[in-house]
């Protein structure tokens, strides 16, 4: 059976034939494939919709009109996603096709080696490091407070208000962990795995409110100048500084990364390097290379950069070396590519971040992209 269902729907490179086109359109066409198709279909919620909101019929219609517009043009080029309003439905329809095609070449899956499985999902955690250097172990379900700030395990909330004298605090998030804090001017931060936000108790009146992300990923909520006698908001990174009204925003700056990337969901942000500044606007982000010392602006789809405070990983063309690095932050693990050209692979889908590592790893086993993988305690490798 040849490999052009699965090709086309994960949006390959490819030579295609007309003759392996009407293969595909048949194959959807046909009624015993109803099923299957149906069923992948509505096993994944959409990116932004809930599972009822799916359209069994819709979804095929879009991928028979896609299969017809590129029979017509019937040229070489990158397929982009045929489902756009469901990226998670064309992936698991991946699934369901790779099914299909070992199911009707008789070959057989290679089971998983697990040695010792002790990956767990990540959860609510976060260090707190207060202003004489105390550190404070903050997990769900356990609640703690300080003269300034409540903790009920799964936010940090400090009080409203200004002082002339400023503390600071830290808030570090280990791998596997995520959370939530509400800053003394009403600023709403999430923090993902793997970052440290160092912010003030209290600010100043009238002075611009300043807080550091150290490192890491965090999405901000900023409470508008408005109502802060015009106090503007700023972000800043040892690369970069992020000046801001009132917005939204998410800000990606790892320590094993060479770029900060940048993404404005709403306002006006002005991103400054020690070189030069730009502009963004809503649905704009930022990338600045902290080797070449360059700064440059694309358009992007918000929704998947800021997925993960809404408890997903949505991957869009994104290479497994890239994937596995997201999932090794928040399943604090450790991934080994036996095989290095698998690294450069490029697929798409959604992640809920409750799925447990194994149950991802065999999707992705199930996509053709790996052949087997071993899970021994944390660490995972990739045949």
């Amino acid at each position: 059976m040849p490999p052009i269902i699965i090709k086309f729907l994960s949006n390959d490179t490819f030579n295609t034939t007309k003759e392996e086109l009407e293969f595909l359109e048949n194959w959807i066409q046909n009624p015993e494939n109803e099923q299957l198709f149906s069923d992948y279909i509505k096993m994944n919620a959409a990116i932004e919709k809930e599972l009822k909101t799916y359209d069994i019929q819709k979804a095929e219609e879009k991928i028979m009109l896609h299969i017809k517009q590129e029979k017509n043009v019937f040229f070489r080029r990158k397929i982009k996603t045929v489902m756009k309003y469901a990226v998670a439905a064309s992936v698991l329809l991946v699934v369901a096709l790779t099914v299909f095609l070992n199911k009707e070449s008789g070959s057989q899956f290679t089971e998983p080696i697990i040695i010792n499985n002790t990956i767990q999902v990540g959860t609510d955690k976060a260090i707190l490091t207060l202003e004489n250097g105390e550190e404070i172990t903050l997990v769900k379900g356990t609640s703690f407070q300080t003269p300034n700030a409540t903790s009920n395990g799964e936010e940090i909330v400090y009080e409203k208000g200004a002082s002339k004298d400023i503390a600071h605090n830290y808030l570090t998030i280990p791998r596997g962990g995520q959370y939530h804090i509400i800053l003394a001017d009403g600023t709403d931060v999430w923090l993902n795995s793997e970052s440290q936000l160092k912010y003030p108790v209290a600010f100043s009146t009238g002075e611009t409110r300043q807080v550091e992300l150290v490192y890491g990923e965090a999405y901000f909520d900023v409470s508008s100048s408005t109502n802060h006698n015009g106090a503007d908001f700023k972000v800043y990174h040892q690369k970069q500084e992020v000046q801001v009204l009132g917005t939204e925003f998410n800000i990606k700056a790892y320590k094993d990364e060479t770029n900060i990337y940048t993404t404005l969901v709403e306002g006006k942000v002005a991103v400054s390097t020690k070189i030069t500044n730009q502009i963004l606007a809503p649905s704009q982000q930022s990338k600045v290379n902290i080797v070449r010392n360059t700064i440059s602006v694309s358009n992007v789809e918000v929704n998947a950069e800021i997925a993960w405070i809404n408890g997903k990983f949505i991957l869009q063309q994104k290479t497994l070396k890239e994937i596995m690095k997201i999932l090794s932050r928040w399943y604090d693990v450790e991934v080994i590519f036996n095989n290095k050209d698998l690294e450069e692979i490029r697929f798409e889908g959604v992640l809920s971040k409750n799925q447990d590592i194994e149950e991802i790893l065999n999707n992705i086993k199930n996509f053709g992209v790996i052949n087997n993988f071993e899970i021994n305690n944390k660490t995972i490798t990739l045949k």
